[in-house]
């Protein structure tokens, strides 16, 4: 049985799966994250719904895929009809909440069509994506997006740092040799210390803001996302984070110059054009920017270990399911792009750890099987005992994963990019709704499909694990028919997205014939 009361959603942003030592990486300690995956099941092969922040996090909230919730991209919003994590969790009376980043819109169109207040009632929890803002941090202020004033900068200013934006002006910035304020949003000052003592960090606080909200709860079950919104940029570290490591430390990039040929897919080509990859390209960036980001992702473990201690300390762990994974991963150069969009394995592959403190559940366990970012909504609410409602989630519960019962759960992952605002769509000409890619991973193949007269990508996963070969347009048999499988794949995964969300598939298979029903008589001589 079960023994699941609480759970503690862990979500870094931009967190790339190769920079914890735990998933190979030589030179960053991760002993906190190690720990989680002693204690529970590291997943190899986790893929998210879309490389972007706002639609992978709605496919983790709703446990479906972008295609179904149609938040495409950043702040395009989440319909007012789509349930997430809180509508699942809150009537089994767990109290779900966020400390962190969630990037979710609220739909204000569609609410205000209902009628619902976006400050009272039902109306306040659609607008927050479902969680509770126990403390929310998205990170983009200020900008049309976020015209209030953060609460992070309201504790800021409560502690001495004061500004017209102290998130930029203090966290995500430097002084240079001049004495001038030197921007995080500058890839040239990422080797600086942020002017913020690391106690005040955005790091720092979200582990803080999490044990307040744990120690308020007491014995009362709960949800907590407990969202880092780092080591996503500005890439700047408060001390000693800065310099924590060097350019030696860096990893080599993955790219080859056969990327970026001619002969090269052209939508991969475009995307290579784009600022953030050109600059990214260039070593004196990349080597700048890693050390930092380097730190920022052991400054997260530190963190985390203090939560863990506290939980631990308060008893916690033997009733509370954890789960410690990223929205999406960071390029850093890799097949010469900037950034984290397009499929491959550096964007879309990421951290995936699940502790379960059920007696049953295997620890220190590696799992190869592929699972999606859609999963965890139906997992918790198994591990909760809670009955999936399987006509609207997507997502598949990993418990049999977890438990060593089933070897895997899907024979396919599917992921999604809506690129219309991207340069490369309208230099090529493409219609908003024209301008979207879509992969479908299986165990050894990755298939991307652009759309229109566009070939697609190939990749060969068991003898090009770095991706750098494309066979999309390879006439050779087994690259022919490795294609014509994975488009079957993505026809059926097309065709069976979940749409008909308003009766379950069992109440259509009691539903009478319409012949029978109502005493009507259809078509009889």
């Amino acid at each position: 049985m079960s023994t699941v009361k609480n759970i503690l959603f862990i979500m870094c942003d931009q967190l790339r799966a190769d920079h914890l030592s735990c998933y190979g990486h030589k030179r960053i300690s991760t002993p906190a994250i190690d720990a989680l995956a002693a204690r529970g099941t590291r997943f190899t092969r986790a893929y998210v719904q879309a490389p972007v922040c706002g639609p992978s996090r709605m496919s983790y909230y709703t446990g479906r895929y972008t295609l179904s919730h149609g938040a495409t991209w950043n702040f395009v919003p989440l319909p007012v009809g789509e349930r997430t994590l809180g509508d699942y969790l809150r009537p089994a009376g767990v109290r779900t909440a966020v400390v962190g980043k969630t990037h979710h819109e609220p739909d204000v169109e569609g609410m205000k069509w209902l009628g619902l207040s976006p400050t009272e009632g039902v109306g306040r929890l659609i607008a927050t994506g479902g969680f509770e803002d126990y403390w929310r941090d998205d990170g983009i202020h200020p900008d049309a997006h976020t015209p209030h004033d953060l609460a992070y900068n309201q504790y800021l200013r409560a502690n001495g740092f004061d500004g017209t934006n102290p998130w930029h002006e203090w966290a995500n910035a430097g002084i240079d040799e001049a004495g001038q304020l030197a921007s995080g949003w500058l890839i040239r000052n990422s080797h600086r210390p942020a002017r913020l003592p690391e106690a005040f960090s955005e790091t720092a606080y979200t582990a803080k803001r999490a044990i307040e909200f744990i120690t308020e709860q007491g014995e009362k079950p709960w949800c907590l996302h407990m969202s880092f919104i780092k080591p996503h940029w500005p890439y700047i570290a408060s001390a000693p984070y800065h310099d924590l490591f060097g350019r030696e430390d860096a990893q080599a990039p993955v790219r080859s110059e056969a990327e970026r040929s001619d002969a090269a897919n052209p939508i991969f080509r475009g995307f290579q054009e784009h600022p953030e990859s050109v600059a990214f390209s260039k070593d004196e960036v990349r080597l700048n920017m890693q050390p930092t980001y380097m730190g920022l992702v052991k400054q997260i473990d530190d963190h985390l270990g203090r939560v863990m201690a506290f939980l631990e300390k308060a008893g916690r762990l033997d009733d509370t399911m954890i789960v410690f994974t990223a929205d999406h991963g960071d390029y850093q150069g890799d097949h010469w792009q900037g950034e984290k969009e397009f499929m491959y394995e550096q964007g879309v592959r990421v951290p995936f750890i699940v502790v379960d403190p059920s007696p049953e559940a295997k620890r220190g366990a590696v799992c190869n099987a592929l699972v999606e970012a859609i999963d965890l909504v139906p997992t918790f609410m198994d591990a909760l005992g809670l009955a999936i409602p399987t006509h609207i989630i997507e997502g598949r519960s990993i418990l049999p994963l977890l438990h060593g019962t089933a070897d895997t759960v899907r024979e396919a992952a599917f992921a999604e990019l809506d690129f219309a605002i991207y340069p490369t769509a309208r230099k090529l000409g493409l219609k908003p709704r024209e301008a979207r890619m879509v992969m479908c991973c299986t165990e050894r193949w990755k298939l991307v499909h652009f759309g229109r007269d566009f070939p697609p990508q190939l990749f060969d996963l068991q003898e090009d694990p770095l991706e750098l070969v494309d066979r999309g347009r390879d006439a050779g048999d087994r690259y022919r028919r490795a294609r014509d499988e994975h488009y079957h794949l993505l026809f059926d995964w097309m065709r069976e997205r979940r749409n008909r969300i308003g009766m379950t598939d069992e109440a259509v298979a009691r539903r009478p014939s319409p012949a029978a029903a109502g005493g009507v008589t259809i078509g009889v001589w």
